[in-house]
């Protein structure tokens, strides 16, 4: 059996960050494949800035391409919407439950604001969460502290986000050393995010 980690986003777009972030997860964790599962909704997000799904997903394929261990997801694709992570996991164990053995991936940001997601409890019974450290002030505080289910990873902190590649991009500032070349090479040819 597997140990799979889930890596939620939009990917909108996917960056260097989330692939040092999930390449650092399959290979100084016990996990022993990252999927890239590519949100169509967050409860979270506004879906205006979205590119459509089928957009996000090539990028992601494209990024990992040449990693074995990471692939990209459409799971998502066909649920209902918006998307809840608790939902995700019961229909992949329904789908999968032979072959892996599931995980969630999260930063310690989306730690801090877990206790507001959908079954959060649930999700704590039945499955592990892998947890990457963001800058903050000081150590950053949360009612899971130490809770058996949850592991800190120390994989190297990420501070590249996809809203600042859009922003940026759109402003004509040069983003292309922040995204797989792959990936650049697809938004540049689609004309994405101008």
């Amino acid at each position: 059996m597997k140990n799979v980690g889930l890596y939620f986003g939009t990917f909108n777009p996917i960056h260097i960050g989330h692939l040092v972030i999930a390449n650092h997860m399959v290979e100084f964790s016990d996990l022993d494949e990252v999927w890239f599962v590519i949100t169509p909704q967050s409860p979270f997000k506004t879906k205006q800035s979205l590119l459509d799904d089928h957009h996000r997903y090539q990028m992601v394929f494209e990024a990992v391409q040449d990693y074995p261990k990471l692939q990209p997801s459409k799971i998502e694709f066909n649920l209902p919407q918006p998307n809840y992570t608790i939902d995700t996991l019961v229909h992949l164990d329904e789908k999968y439950t032979a072959e892996n053995n599931f995980s969630l991936i999260m930063g310690e940001d989306n730690l801090k604001s877990f206790h507001k997601w959908k079954n959060f409890e649930t999700i704590l019974e039945n499955y592990s969460i892998y947890v990457y450290p963001r800058i903050s002030e000081g150590k950053m505080k949360h009612k899971f502290e130490g809770h058996p289910k949850i592991q800190v990873v120390e994989a190297p902190i990420m501070e590249i986000s996809s809203t600042f590649i859009r922003k940026q991009h759109k402003a004509g500032k040069n983003v292309r050393p922040l995204l797989p070349e792959s990936v650049w090479k697809y938004m540049d040819e689609m004309n994405f995010y101008r």
